[in-house]
C-alpha cells in the first residue's frame, strides 16, 4: 500500500473521529437543554397551581444534579415560609374574634345602662344621642366580629338544600316599605317553581340583606332595583340591580375589601362600614359559591351571587 494511500485511509479516520466527537458533544449539549426546559417546564407548573411538588431530575450529570437540588432546597424553604405565614394569619384571625368578642361584652353593659337612664330622662338629648352612636359601635363590633369568625374559621355554617326562590321573596318583601316610600321601581325575576341551592338559610340572607340595603343606600339615585333569578346546569345566580352611580372599573377590584368605603360613605345619611361586602362575598364563597361586581357608572351596576345548584 502506498504511502498516499495509507495517508488518505488516516485522514478519513481522523475526520470520522472528529464528526464522531462533534456528533456527541451536539447530542450532550442537546440532552442538557432538554433537561432545563424540563425544568423550567417543572417550575412554571409548581407556580401556577402554588403546589408542595418538588423538581425530579433524571440525570448523572454532575452540574444538574446540583442544580436540582438547589432548587428543591428553596423549594421546601418556599413550603416552610407558606406554612408559618398560614399560621400566623390563623392565629391572628382568632385573636380578632377573641378581641371582638371581649368588647362586645362590656358594650352590651353600657348600653344597658344608657338604656336604663334614657327610660328615667326621655328628654334628655344628648343621652339619645349617646345611645344611638354606642348602637352604632356595637353594630360595627358585630360586623368584625362576624368577619373574624368567617376568617378564622369558626362561623357555624351548615349546608343543607335550600329554595333560594323563597329566599330571594321573602329578603325583598322585608324592602317593600321603603321601597315604596321612596319611589323605587321594582323588577323582580323568579321562577314560580323551587329552584334549590347548597346553602345556609342565615347565610344567604344576610348576603341578600347586604346588597338589597346597598341598593337602597347608595343606588337611591336611580330608584329602580331589580332582582333576577337564573340557573344554569350545576349554578344558581341572583343578580341584583340598581340604576345608581354606579362604580369606576379602577375601584371595583377594592370593594370586597375590609373597610372599603365608597365615595358617598362621606354623606352621613348613607355611610357605612366598608364590612358588609367583605363579609357577604365571604358567606359566598364559604356556600361553595362567589360574588362578583360588574358596574356601568349611571347607568346599571350588578352584584351576582353564584351558588351551586342542587337537583
Amino acid at each position: 500500500m502506498s504511502d498516499d494511500t495509507i495517508l488518505f485511509f488516516l485522514t478519513v479516520l481522523v475526520l470520522i473521529l472528529f464528526l464522531i466527537i462533534l456528533y456527541q458533544r451536539f447530542v450532550f449539549r442537546r440532552g442538557i437543554q432538554t433537561k432545563l426546559r424540563q425544568i423550567n417546564e417543572k417550575l412554571e407548573e409548581i407556580a401556577e397551581t402554588d403546589s408542595d411538588e418538588k423538581v425530579m431530575i433524571f440525570t448523572d450529570h454532575p452540574v444538574l444534579m446540583e442544580l436540582g437540588a438547589q432548587i428543591n432546597r428553596l423549594l421546601v424553604d418556599r413550603q416552610r415560609i407558606k406554612a408559618d405565614f398560614k399560621r400566623e394569619e390563623i392565629s391572628s384571625k382568632k385573636m380578632l374574634s377573641n378581641i371582638s368578642h371581649d368588647i362586645k361584652t362590656p358594650l352590651t353593659v353600657i348600653l344597658g345602662y344608657l338604656e336604663i337612664m334614657r327610660l328615667s330622662n326621655a328628654e334628655d338629648e344628648m343621652l339619645i344621642k349617646t345611645e344611638a352612636k354606642a348602637k352604632q359601635v356595637m353594630a360595627m363590633i358585630n360586623q368584625f366580629f362576624t368577619l373574624a369568625k368567617l376568617e378564622a374559621g369558626d362561623m357555624d355554617i351548615s349546608l343543607c338544600k335550600i329554595n333560594i326562590c323563597e329566599v330571594c321573596r321573602e329578603n325583598v318583601l322585608e324592602f317593600y316599605d321603603i321601597l315604596l316610600q321612596k319611589e323605587f321601581k321594582v323588577d323582580l325575576v323568579i321562577p314560580e317553581s323551587a329552584v334549590y341551592v347548597q346553602g345556609d338559610k342565615d347565610a344567604l340572607q344576610r348576603i341578600l340583606y347586604n346588597l338589597l340595603s346597598n341598593v337602597i343606600r347608595y343606588g337611591s339615585y336611580g330608584k329602580y332595583l331589580g332582582v333576577f333569578l337564573r340557573q344554569e346546569k350545576s349554578s344558581v345566580y341572583i343578580d341584583v340591580v340598581d340604576k345608581g352611580k354606579g362604580i369606576e372599573k379602577e375601584f371595583t377590584a377594592n370593594v370586597f375589601d375590609r373597610l372599603y368605603t365608597m365615595e358617598d360613605s362621606r354623606n352621613r345619611e348613607i355611610q357605612g362600614n366598608g364590612l358588609g361586602l367583605t363579609i357577604a362575598r365571604n358567606l359566598a364563597v364559604q356556600l361553595g359559591g362567589d360574588l362578583t361586581l360588574d358596574s356601568i357608572p349611571n347607568v346599571k351596576t350588578t352584584f351576582t351571587v353564584r351558588l351551586k345548584r342542587i337537583r
